[in-house]
């Protein structure tokens, strides 16, 4: 039997525990009201012959009470009962110190290298402190107890205690062009390629100690720099330089300064260390936009990012390898798509880089355009923030972010159900509103924040440009940022619920479950005026939390999977027809991010399909590659 601590963990059944607390509750009452061994032991074997596979500590203690009743020891019971709330007390005073001087001993080496670093303890610890008190004292008991018991995983424990959000959508154009303020100290607009770089390193590592997860940049926005840098060269070239060999001059000199500029960021993103010790978990969004002025320089720079990416970094032993970050997302639109086409040259760049860096990930302008009203625009780490109208009229992309997420457990909504699908969606519906309460914990922790708590974000740009002291309340409501919930295990659930026929009943069940998900979010953005929004969770950690949390509540689960996690998607089949099943699941969920496994195809084959009938499309490669992490 397994049993279930209050800070999450699970260990072994231990009479013993029981038997020392029922003799420390009995010191403190008079003989007659005593219980003697042979009644411990029997209140203990009642507990062991309920044959529960998990049981919480709180329900071990009810039991314990209920039983000292039963024989009539009413003054016990109450020692008891002072007894527990004793060690609550204690509990509550501090739940932290082993997990910290785990930290500080780097016990945990084996599972995370960055906790060997004096800069990432320091952060780690920051976060220990965080989910203590958030468990304990700045979220609803309920909430936190699903979140133990897997019905719901709390993204933000580690940060909730700060003002942070989780990801956004960078409006560097807004902060190249207007400048910003750092440490006090005014940075204009720059004037050449290589400032810009620099000086976007500077934002990107500002803001990613301001929040805890992914911000994406569209970099067509510093092609502008580039051309600067040309008409510079050119300029220079003009009064030095003999005229027949100007031309050769302006391009070398302008190669150079993609490169070296290209490179500065590369290196500065990849040697940063912010949160928790990584590199910042940065996107750019390589697009190739057919109404932008300085689409022939942007060109140029998508192309220097894809072939210094194939080309990786040197480590310590003179190796090159690969690197994750910054993260990269292709748009495949009408001129690059096909062989023939004027841009299909970085198309082909765009593959080789994949099949070396599982990197880029490819998105769809035509799909984008047809359902998202002609815009065109990159997710934010695993989601899509839905179109949304300023003051004039006019949509806005840049600048919006996701407060916060929580993410529910389908796979264990299916395994309490036993298969009846009546109880399935009766479950469902009553656990997506504990989500609801968890989410709208995290708009209530943000409501009344001040810009001052994180000025480069608030005040000078990355989201908006609030005055200083300005409470941030009016960007967390109507459209301009979002509470995100997610999901896990959909495949699972399918696959559990729908016992015959699987391959063509997988998609009316899913979608029904889908549909649910949609459902609730729109009738929460409906009440408050907060938009929600529904993704698929891509996070291994969350997926193998749900499924060890269900394996101990179960048992032997290889009825609904026989993996270490919950599926990102459905490995039984080859890629054409995943994708062809996330078309369908598109029809629900418009803005849904694909992720499909490659075996065989060749991802080539792939690329007209996608462009054709899939909003955005994230591959896994069985090709394994040293990553930089």
């Amino acid at each position: 039997m397994k049993i279930v601590k209050r800070d999450g963990r699970i260990v072994e059944y231990n009479p013993e525990k029981i038997r020392i607390a029922i003799k420390k509750a009995n010191n403190d009452v008079e003989e007659y009201d005593q219980v003697n061994d042979l009644e411990i032991v029997k209140i203990i074997k009642s507990i062991e012959k309920m044959k529960k596979k998990r049981l919480l500590v709180e329900d071990i203690q009810d039991i314990i009470e209920k039983k000292l009743v039963e024989l009539n020891k009413y003054e016990l019971s109450k020692a008891y009962m002072l007894y527990r709330y004793e060690r609550e007390l204690i509990r509550k005073a501090n739940t932290i110190d082993e997990s910290i001087l785990t930290l500080i001993k780097n016990s945990q080496k084996e599972k995370d290298k960055s906790a060997f670093i004096v800069a990432s303890q320091r952060d780690l610890i920051a976060g220990e402190v965080s989910k203590d008190l958030t468990k304990r004292l700045l979220l609803p008991e309920e909430i936190s107890k699903s979140h133990e018991k897997g019905i719901l995983y709390f993204h933000d424990e580690e940060y909730f205690v700060q003002p942070m959000f989780a990801s956004n959508y960078v409006n560097i154009s807004d902060m190249l062009e207007n400048g910003v303020v750092l440490n006090q100290i005014q940075i204009d607009e720059p004037k050449s390629f290589n400032d810009a770089c620099t000086f976007l390193t500077q934002i990107i590592a500002r803001i990613a100690s301001s929040q805890y997860d992914s911000q994406t940049i569209n970099i067509k926005y510093i092609s502008k720099y580039l051309k600067m840098s040309h008409d510079k060269i050119k300029k220079i070239s003009e009064k030095s330089i003999q005229k027949s060999i100007q031309k050769s001059f302006v391009d070398e000199q302008l190669k150079e300064e993609l490169y070296t500029g290209i490179k500065l960021l590369e290196y500065q993103i990849n040697t940063l260390i912010t949160v928790n010790g990584k590199s910042p978990d940065v996107t750019f969004f390589l697009e190739l936009d057919e109404f932008d002025p300085y689409i022939d320089y942007t060109k140029l720079i998508i192309e220097e990012i894809l072939k210094q990416r194939i080309k990786g970094f040197k480590n310590e032993s003179n190796e090159y390898l690969n690197f994750c970050y910054p993260k990269l997302i292709y748009t495949l639109n009408d001129n690059n798509y096909l062989e023939g086409k004027k841009y299909n040259y970085l198309t082909n760049l765009a593959i080789e880089c994949f099949k070396k860096c599982q990197t880029p990930s490819f998105l769809s302008v035509k799909k984008m355009k047809e359902l998202f009203d002609s815009n065109v625009f990159a997710p934010i780490g695993p989601l899509f923030l839905p179109l949304y109208k300023d003051q004039n009229k006019l949509y806005k992309i840049e600048g919006r972010f996701n407060q916060g997420s929580v993410s529910i457990n389908l796979a264990q909504i299916a395994l309490e159900s036993k298969k009846d699908e009546n109880v399935f969606f009766f479950l469902l519906e009553n656990r997506l509103e504990l989500c609801y309460e968890a989410l709208i914990c995290r708009y209530h922790a943000l409501l009344g924040t001040l810009s001052d708590v994180s000025p480069i974000e608030f005040q000078y740009g990355a989201v908006a440009r609030l005055e200083k002291k300005e409470p941030i309340d009016k960007l967390l409501k109507n459209g301009y940022s979002t509470l995100a919930l997610g999901y896990v295990g959909l495949y699972e659930a399918t696959k559990y619920m729908i016992e015959t026929n699987l391959e063509n009943n997988i998609e009316n069940f899913s979608l029904k479950v889908l549909k649910t998900l949609k459902n609730a979010c729109n009738k929460w953005k409906k009440e408050t005026g907060i938009e929600f929004i529904l993704y698929k969770t891509k996070d291994e950690k969350i997926r193998s939390y749900f499924l060890n949390i269900d394996k101990n509540l179960y048992g032997s689960i290889k009825e609904i999977t026989d993996k270490d996690s919950y599926c990102l998607y459905n490995n039984k089949i080859d890629a054409i027809n995943q994708l062809k099943m996330e078309q369908a699941f598109q029809s629900v969920l418009k803005d849904r991010i694909s992720y499909i496994k490659l075996s065989d195809e060749k991802i080539e084959d792939l690329i007209p399909y996608i462009y054709e009938n899939l909003l955005y499309v994230e591959f896994t490669n069985p090709i394994k590659n040293d990553i930089l992490d």
